[in-house]
């Protein structure tokens, strides 16, 4: 605008009327506009400037014969209309683009907010049960007896049923070879890892009802006439519901895509697929409710009936999976699965439950119980740090059997002992409540060995955020390639642990940094040992396959080896596994 007065200023002092009327107008300012206005002294010493330099400027041009101000005006005239076009196309073309970028705006600021909104939902720090699933928005069932009820009453069937399959030929099994081994040639030229590959591919046997179903409804129609039923002086319910991983496993397993959050395994419609087979046999439940002859006669017909299949045949078993939890379960017929990998709670040694070269950690694999107590997670681990006013706590069996023999000794030695409380367990809800209510109130809890190596005690104290104190000289532990149970329990021998006033005298002696630590540890732990419905990552369904993982190549090599046999080459690779294992904490 500046520029445009000075333009105007100069054709009113050194030019015409007209002339100055028609620079004025083209540049917007109006004769009377400029000549009517009372200027101030600044504003006339300008234009007296102004008019000098038009006039030297009138007197350069006309002595070169060049443009007189007529010319000048012209053609100032046409460079204000070029301009005037100029910025209409200028403008046009703006307002033709501002359609696109409201639109380009628009769409950004709905992306970030899809954005925002997705990673709030992916992550939900607020609740305890991660989800990964965004179709899954309850939290997970923990109570296998409210699982199991929603599990038959809303997905599977009552009535039973019989889908017997017919013995595998040689022919099957060949056919079922030559499918494998193109499946598997591919897999090994077109993934980097194989055969060191998550997620595991299992095979789940579709068995008649009689093995799976059929018994579920058993127990779910018979467990409140159990409540008072016990098996060497333990209540039965109570033992199925603890021994009840091949439930968790299998309900995982069978369970449509869109409801299953585990990305470890994956469940395959074809065995020439699958880098494993599941067997679905609830032995625990056969053995407990079922007459004796009753269950041998049933766990011959399920050995018959796996044995028959062409998987089975091809690797003599090695790759099929066998939940038999309860020591006492599948007993009578378990010589001839002894290829197959068990799910196991121990590896006794001392031959009480186990014969030798029946079990071993090489093949085999060890699952935790099912916790009879509620979880107690990070905030009640906080909650509860100063009302932990007991130093060491027990309940349960004071007597049991073989390795359990110990309990009595301990019994012996700590009772009556200050900030110690050992109590003689009870069932039914009450003795839950106590136990629960005592483990909160214990800075230690005492995992001695019972009938087997291991307790289900032992879980009680983990989910409980009370430090375990295991005397248990043979015990293995579950995914203890995966996780440091020396960060979250002390292992005490047990000839030390009897030792007059020794025991007490090494709790006092744990600074309570080492108890804060592990308090910390068991917080994070715990949720390791949680089954659930559906199965979390991390959870112990989770870290089953995660294990499987590290026996495939081992699977592998011997069931090939097998294959390959002739009759004069030796039959069994003398490699079991039958080393003592002596845990010891080590001072």
């Amino acid at each position: 605008m500046r520029t445009r007065q000075r333009l105007c200023e100069r054709s009113l002092v050194g030019a015409d009327s007209g002339d100055c009327r028609v620079v004025c107008w083209r540049f917007g300012v109006l004769e009377g506009e400029v000549r009517g206005k009372q200027m101030p002294l600044l504003t006339w010493l300008r234009l007296f400037g102004s008019q000098m330099r038009w006039w030297w400027w009138k007197k350069r041009e006309e002595g070169r014969g060049k443009r007189t101000v007529g010319e000048w005006v012209a053609q100032e005239n046409n460079k204000a209309k070029i301009e005037m076009a100029n910025k209409q196309l200028h403008t046009l073309s703006s307002r033709s683009r501002s359609p696109i970028l409201l639109f380009t705006i628009c769409l950004f600021v709905f992306s970030l907010i899809f954005l925002l909104f997705s990673l709030s939902t992916r992550h939900p720090s607020a609740s305890p049960y991660p989800n990964s699933n965004p179709n899954l928005s309850l939290k997970p069932e923990t109570s296998f007896v409210a699982a199991l009820e929603h599990f038959l009453d809303h997905k599977y069937p009552r009535a039973s049923s019989s889908s017997p399959f017919p013995t595998a030929s040689e022919e099957d099994v060949s056919r079922l070879d030559d499918q494998a081994f193109s499946k598997e040639r591919d897999r090994f030229y077109r993934e980097p890892y194989y055969p060191l590959d998550l997620p595991i591919r299992v095979y789940v046997y579709e068995m008649p009802t009689k093995f799976t179903y059929d018994l579920l409804w058993l127990f779910r129609n018979s467990y409140r006439d159990t409540a008072n039923l016990t098996s060497n002086g333990s209540p039965v319910h109570r033992l199925i519901e603890q021994h009840s991983v091949d439930y968790w496993l299998w309900a995982d397993l069978i369970a449509p895509e869109s409801e299953r959050l585990l990305k470890s395994v994956v469940r395959v419609e074809r065995q020439e697929d699958a880098d494993l087979f599941y067997v679905p046999f609830f032995t625990t439940i056969s053995f407990f409710l079922l007459e004796k002859q009753q269950c041998k006669a049933l766990y011959r017909e399920a050995l018959k009936w796996v044995t028959d299949q062409p998987a089975w045949k091809r690797s003599e078993g090695r790759n099929h999976i066998f939940p038999i939890h309860h020591p006492w379960s599948f007993k009578s017929v378990r010589r001839y699965v002894k290829n197959a990998i068990w799910l196991l709670p121990d590896m006794d040694s001392t031959g009480n439950w186990y014969k030798p070269g029946q079990v071993f950690l090489e093949k085999d694999l060890i699952l935790p119980y099912v916790p009879n107590v509620n979880l107690c997670d990070t905030k009640c681990i906080s909650e509860s740090e100063s009302k932990r006013s007991t130093l060491l706590y027990f309940r349960g069996r004071l007597k049991r059997n073989a390795g359990g023999k110990i309990r009595a000794k301990l019994v012996a030695e700590l009772s009556g002992v200050g900030g110690v409380v050992i109590e003689e367990g009870t069932t039914g809800e009450e003795g839950k409540a106590a136990s629960q209510i005592g483990m909160r109130k214990s800075i230690f809890c005492l995992s001695p060995a019972g009938d087997t190596p291991s307790s289900a005690r032992l879980f009680d104290a983990i989910v409980s955020g009370c430090i375990p104190v295991i005397v248990s000289d043979e015990l293995e532990l579950p995914f203890e390639g995966i996780l440091d149970y020396r960060k979250i329990a002390l292992f005490v021998s047990s000839s030390d642990a009897v030792q007059p006033g020794w025991l007490l005298n090494f709790l006092k002696g744990v600074s309570l940094a080492q108890i804060q630590g592990m308090q910390r540890n068991l917080a994070k732990y715990s949720r390791h040992f949680i089954y659930s419905s559906p199965a979390l990552p991390l959870g112990p369904e989770d870290f089953v396959w995660r294990m499987m993982a590290g026996k495939l190549v081992n699977i592998r090599l011997h069931t090939r080896r097998s294959q390959r046999m002739v009759k004069e080459s030796r039959s069994v690779c003398a490699c079991d596994c039958k080393r003592v294992n002596f845990t010891v904490w080590n001072l």
